[in-house]
Parts: C-alpha cells; sequence; structure tokens
C-alpha cells in the first residue's frame, strides 16, 4: 500500500510524506491535478489510497475525485481541508471520499484514518472468495511450495487474470514477508531513466542528478523485487539485470564499485517472451533466469465456478467504497454473468460488477445495471448451458457458507458479520432462516 499525496505547498507536502514514511507508510506525491491524474493512471495499485487538498492550482480536488469515479478508480480518496471549507468536504463524502481531515488535525487523524481503511481491507481478504476452480487450486498449491524458496518465478497470463495478486501471496508466504516489497511497472519507465530507476544513481552521474538516488534493487534489499509487463524492458536493462540476477552485483549510475544485492524476483508478462526472444526483443539468456519457476494463470473463462464468488466479493467491497446497499445479484444477472466471456478477465468482472453498484437504485442487481449491452458469450453447446446450470445451484450453497464465515469472524456479532457481508442485518436474518443458519 501507498499513498499518494497530492499538495500544492510543496513544503506541507513534504512534511506529510515524512510523516506517512516515519509510520512505515510508502508515498508519491503530486502537486497539481493534472499530475496527480498521470501518477494515478501509470502506478496506482488495488490497495493504494489518495490524499488530496481541497484547494490546488489548478482547481478544487473534488474535480479529481470525480475524474477517479468516473474512470472507474474506486480507491480511497482522503480530503485534507481548512475549517472555512468543511461544507465542500460534505460534498466530497457524497461523491465517494473516504474521510476528510482539517490540515490543523492531520498528525493526529491521518493515521488513524489509513488505520480504518487497512482494516476494511484486511477484513475483505478475511472472507474474500480463495478460488476453488481446479486450475486455481493447482496454482495455490505450487505458490505454495515455491513462495519459501529464493527461486525467481515468471507469472504469465493474459491482462486483468491478477498477476500481481499472485506475486502477492508468494512474498507474503515467503520467507521474505517482513522484508521490503517493491513493484515496478516496467510499462511506465523510460528508456532513458531505466538504468537510474533499477539501480540508482549517484551525485552528478548525469544532468539532471543533483543529489543521490536509491534504485529499485536498494529499496527491496533483503526482500522480494516485482516487475510487472517485464517485456517492456530496454535491451540494454536486460543485461544489467542479468548481471545482477547472476552475480549478484550491480553498480550504480556514476558509481565506481558495486554493490551486492540480495533481492528476490518475481516477473509478470501477458506476452509471449519465446516470441519476444525470436523478434530480438528479448535476451534469451535472461529468459532462462526468470524460468526457475513459472506459474500460468488461467483465464477467467475457464474457471467457471469463480465467477459468482468473486462477483459476490467485488459486490461487497463496492458497498464499502460507495456507501450503497446492493445486497445481491437476481438470477438472470448470475446467469448473464456466467456466460459471458470476460476477455477482460478478473480485472473487467470487478469494474462491472463496480459501475453496476454504483447505479442501481435498489438492493438487487438486475441485468439492465450489469450495462452487458453486447454479451460475449461463452456458452457454445449444450453442456456449457448444464455447466451454468450447475454453478447457479452451487451458488446457494456457497452463500450458506460466507455467511457462515462471516459470523465466526465477527465472533457471533450478527451486525458485524452484516456489514462484511454487505448487506442489512434485517436481510442477514432472512438469509439465516432461508438457510438454517444459527449463531
Amino acid at each position: 500500500m501507498k499513498v499518494i499525496v497530492v499538495e500544492d505547498n510543496i513544503l506541507f507536502c513534504d512534511y506529510i510524506c515524512n510523516f506517512l514514511r516515519k509510520a512505515g507508510i510508502k508515498t508519491v506525491k503530486g502537486h497539481r491535478i493534472a499530475q496527480a491524474q498521470k501518477l494515478i493512471t501509470a502506478s496506482i495499485h488495488e490497495d493504494d489510497i489518495v490524499l488530496a487538498d481541497l484547494r490546488l492550482s489548478d482547481g478544487e480536488s473534488t474535480g479529481l475525485l470525480e475524474w477517479m469515479r468516473g474512470k472507474g478508480y474506486t480507491h480511497p480518496f482522503i480530503m485534507m481541508t481548512n475549517y472555512g471549507e468543511i461544507h465542500t468536504a460534505v460534498y466530497a463524502m457524497k461523491l465517494g471520499a473516504e474521510d476528510y481531515i482539517l490540515k490543523p488535525l492531520i498528525e493526529d487523524k491521518l493515521l488513524p484514518a489509513i488505520k480504518k481503511i487497512k482494516a476494511g481491507y484486511e477484513s475483505f481478504a478475511r472472507i474474500i472468495y480463495e478460488r476453488k476452480s481446479t486450475a486455481f487450486c493447482k496454482l495455490y498449491h505450487h505458490i505454495r511450495l515455491v513462495a519459501p524458496t529464493d527461486m525467481t518465478v515468471l507469472i504469465l497470463g493474459k491482462t486483468g487474470t491478477g498477476k500481481e495478486h499472485l506475486a502477492d501471496k508468494i512474498h507474503k508466504q515467503s520467507l521474505r514477508a517482513n522484508k521490503p516489497y517493491i513493484k515496478v511497472d516496467c510499462g511506465s519507465l523510460s528508456k532513458e531513466l531505466s538504468a537510474s530507476a533499477f539501480f540508482g544513481h549517484t551525485k552528478g552521474a548525469f544532468t539532471g542528478a543533483t543529489e543521490e538516488k536509491a534504485g529499485y534493487f536498494q529499496e527491496a534489499q533483503g526482500g522480494t523485487l516485482f516487475m510487472d509487463e517485464v517485456e517492456n524492458l530496454p535491451m540494454e536493462i536486460q543485461q544489467m539485470l542479468l548481471r545482477a540476477i547472476e552475480e549478484r552485483r550491480y553498480r550504480p549510475v556514476g558509481a565506481g564499485q558495486d554493490r551486492r544485492v540480495d533481492v528476490r524476483i518475481i516477473v509478470a508478462t501477458n506476452e509471449d517472451l519465446q516470441q519476444a526472444v525470436v523478434e530480438r526483443r528479448f535476451r534469451k539468456d535472461l529468459l532462462f533466469r526468470f524460468q526457475d519457476f513459472t506459474l500460468v494463470v488461467p483465464s477467467l473463462h475457464d474457471c467457471l465456478e469463480d465467477i459468482l464468488p468473486l462477483a459476490d466479493f467485488f459486490r461487497r467491497q463496492s458497498c464499502a467504497q460507495l456507501r450503497k446497499e446492493v445486497e445481491d445479484f437476481d438470477e438472470m444477472a448470475k446467469k448473464i454473468l456466467l456466460e459471458y466471456d470476460w476477455s477482460g478477465n478478473v480485472r473487467e468482472l470487478k469494474q462491472v460488477v463496480q459501475a453496476s453498484v454504483l447505479i442501481c437504485e435498489g438492493k438487487v442487481i438486475t441485468p439492465q445495471y450489469l450495462q452487458l449491452k453486447r454479451p460475449r458469450k461463452r456458452i457454445h453447446n449444450v453442456a456449457d448451458e448444464e455447466k451454468v446450470n450447475k454453478y447457479l445451484q452451487k451458488d446457494e450453497k456457497s452463500h450458506t457458507e460466507q455467511i457462515r464465515q462471516a459470523i465466526s469472524a465477527s465472533k457471533g456479532n450478527l451486525t458485524q458479520a452484516a456489514v462484511l457481508l454487505g448487506i442489512s442485518r434485517p436481510t442477514l436474518y432472512k438469509k439465516m432462516n432461508l438457510y438454517g443458519i444459527t449463531k
């Protein structure tokens, strides 16, 4: 998790970033709305938080919040205000801001607000559906085997299949779990600055290098370095990475001597790297180094039994983030979710569910709210249709399991259990009666 700090007062922005870093929270900073939009587009991750001053040099941050929600970014948004701006902060809450904090109280209120958000993430994580399709059970088994080792792991999968989530699992289950975990989007790195980004540089190493800078390898020392979209690495950097991995040492740009490196490498791509080797876009020897252990992530349409549980998890998550009370999908909506092709995989499913929760005017999501106007159907024969019907029936049983898990996690507190499930307490009572569940 990191906090994207948007504040046009440079000194105050630096103060907040230093305050958060001392608390062990990573930060990136921007000073204008336009800059924040670029940061969010290029580098925001699922559990990141945006912290923005209300009044910025190029407009009010309510505009940034509206832009985020319009683009489908549902990340927690905390607004900083002065005393006279509380009315605008209240408006921001209606737009979907997580919280607002008065600037004079930032030291007292910011960390508790972040802690509350993290607790919410952890609550979701506790009851998130652990994918049970045959393919994912095998995948999780392989992760449990490889995670405690220092083997380099290559994760292959289509866009949106959850490669980053699996990399997170590997790190969390590794012997380096309490050490740094650095994520790099290789697609956002410029060719000119890639060497500095990975290996750091000394002061004066090149024009604009006004101070020494640590690279990703130094930041990840002792821990894990995850490189996503690794197919975008420039050839020059590939050679430097190969040396760093083989010799366990690297040299910062402009430095006179090498530094030792102790970093576990995880890489991910949605491309065929073998074909990239043929096309001379990727080094064959580096690919061999990345292939200590390979995980292939199946597409969502190949894991039919995962769709409804994942959709329900995203419903609950979206309800919490958007402050909505949408409690279920109707049967026709569930059937459409199962029949849809999901070429964008889990990411597309999440976006569709988030949007449906946002526009839903009642308690139940119907086909009209899914907004899948041109369904790309994966159903081609009678056998596929039978599978859809089978998983519709199985969904009822999973509801029972989820309710029991939520009651257990909340230690019998039905109010808390209802919150975890994303439903009202009366609805929880109805479902408990329907499925014959007792405390």
